[in-house]
């Protein structure tokens, strides 16, 4: 077994634990976490395939390299709103779930 298919099978076994935490999880925070471990299993296994096809004497070819450059900044940014949005949820509502038990005052919960 070659690095590139450990790392496969690593970047496999992290997007597959992501995708089960967001599916999972009932906390937002939680999702949020789980979503940037299935993009960073996404992102590791686009790097291997990208390496493979480096290695197999193909030339280099920088567009996944360019994708998964992009997709990690579209990521951050994602996380940072999805983290920014969930403050203010809690500091409207006290609470950072979104139960309807916990809606915000005046909301149509309390008629």
């Amino acid at each position: 077994m070659t690095t590139a298919d450990v790392f496969g099978v690593c970047g496999a076994i992290a997007a597959g634990l992501g995708l089960y935490g967001a599916i999972v999880n009932p906390q937002p925070l939680r999702k949020i976490l789980a979503f940037n471990l299935l993009s960073s299993g996404v992102f590791l296994f686009f790097g291997i395939v990208a390496h493979r096809g480096a290695a197999a004497s193909f030339s280099g070819d920088p567009v996944p390299q360019a994708l998964v450059i992009m997709g990690i900044v579209v990521a951050a940014a994602g996380t940072a709103l999805a983290v920014a949005l969930l403050l203010r949820l809690y500091e409207a509502s006290g609470s950072a779930s979104l139960r309807a038990d916990s809606a915000v005052s005046g909301g149509p919960a309390e008629e």
